[in-house]
């Protein structure tokens, strides 16, 4: 009979030896790391838009867009540099170009500004001038590589309760839209339009920030989601 338990025994402590022996290497097994096919350096120059005013720092759109392309197409981005302030027309956006000038060239250049300027009741004229100068800043800091830039169309904010869902805001802002389109294309530029998102804003209220005025975090995904992630993409697998 103790020959019996003595046999058990060890068979007990051997079947207990060999899952120690398992255990480590299931403990340090990693998941597999996915290698990104390049990484680029962008640069967002802009306004409120840009820089995300009322949402947090990681729901601005460029950073939205910085983190579907490493996380959906592989592209890494760093650094990712934004020059954007609350308030910034076209005016402000060049004045701080040339007061403390990014240290470039990058691989992407994105450009969005024009809002305040129609807000405060700045011309058509004025603005294009403005705004073709940025638009060959922009190209500049992207070495000179018209391919590495992209526009972003300004968003309608008549479809927030501030904007009160008023018909002579969206005629301006469609105006100044068609004015930075047709420089941009000039240029052999792409323009993306977002502005018809921002038009879902008094229908979907959660697209618009707390502050009733900005876009939500929300909507900047669909920027991203449904215009800027696949062309952008596109853009930078061509240029590379």
């Amino acid at each position: 009979m103790a020959k019996v338990w003595y046999c058990l025994l060890l068979f007990t402590a051997l079947l207990a030896g060999c899952t120690g022996e398992e255990d480590p290497i299931t403990m340090n097994q990693q998941p597999p790391v996915t290698e990104m096919d390049t990484t680029v350096s962008y640069l967002a120059l802009g306004d409120s838009y840009t820089i995300g005013t009322s949402v947090q720092e990681d729901e601005r759109w460029p950073r939205q867009l910085a983190r579907a392309l490493q996380e959906r197409e592989r592209i890494g981005v760093q650094p990712l540099a934004i020059v954007a302030r609350n308030g910034w027309r076209t005016d402000n956006l060049s004045n701080a170009l040339t007061d403390d000038p990014p240290s470039g060239p990058y691989d992407l250049v994105s450009l969005l500004i024009g809002v305040n300027d129609q807000y405060q009741g700045f011309g058509i004229s004025g603005y294009t001038e403005r705004f073709e100068d940025l638009l060959q800043r922009s190209i500049t800091l992207a070495g000179g590589d018209t391919a590495a830039v992209f526009v972003v169309s300004i968003p309608d904010y008549a479809f927030t309760p501030f904007g009160g869902g008023s018909e002579a805001v969206s005629r301006e802002i469609d105006a100044f839209n068609q004015a930075a389109q047709t420089v941009t294309e000039r240029y052999g530029i792409p323009f993306y339009h977002i502005t018809p998102i921002s038009r879902r804003g008094l229908a979907e209220p959660d697209l618009v920030a707390s502050d009733g005025l900005h876009p939500s975090a929300r909507q900047y995904r669909l920027w991203v989601e449904e215009v800027l992630l696949g062309q952008v993409t596109a853009q930078l697998r061509r240029s590379r």
